[in-house]
């Protein structure tokens, strides 16, 4: 089984995955859980310093994610182009202007999707991004092939 593809990172793909990402983590777990006991703080006592705080918290992570996401859209040469994806039975083949990097199944740390995207971690925190929009018609083939070469408990993909 094999299927190519081409994608392009936007800075709307990367926000999605840093939103993902970030708030699939203990620290942004843990953010947002002390933004919301400060707004029901405030809901309870009314002291305005407890609205600010929470108010802070929980929209200054996703404001700096949407500002780095579209920093690092127009700062990163390989998202100006598109990448060109393989994935067959031996992994993932991700290429561009002539330069092409192989990851074997065996080495995936996870699969994941996101709103926009099937996210596919090469290690905790380096990831291949395939946004939706791109594949198509090739996003439940894409999701088979996934499923098929990674652990069940590796792939948390929801069409």
């Amino acid at each position: 089984m094999e299927i190519e593809f081409d994608v392009k990172i936007t800075s709307n793909i990367l926000y999605d995955y840093m939103l993902r990402h970030t708030y699939s983590s203990l620290s942004g777990l843990t953010g947002s859980l002390v933004g919301v006991l400060m707004l029901m703080l405030f809901a309870s006592n009314r002291q305005p310093i407890c609205l600010i705080i929470g108010a802070v918290i929980l929209l200054y992570l996703p404001w700096t994610l949407f500002i780095k996401s579209k920093q690092q859209a127009l700062n990163t040469p390989a998202f100006k182009k598109p990448l060109h994806y393989r994935l067959s039975d031996e992994g993932i083949e991700v290429s561009q202007d002539g330069t092409t990097e192989k990851m074997g199944w065996e080495n995936m740390y996870r699969a994941v999707s996101t709103t926009h995207s099937i996210v596919v971690y090469t290690t905790r925190t380096s990831a291949c991004i395939f946004p939706k929009k791109d594949l198509g018609e090739n996003r439940y083939k894409v999701i088979e092939i996934i499923s098929t070469h990674m652990p069940p408990k590796k792939v948390r993909i929801r069409g």
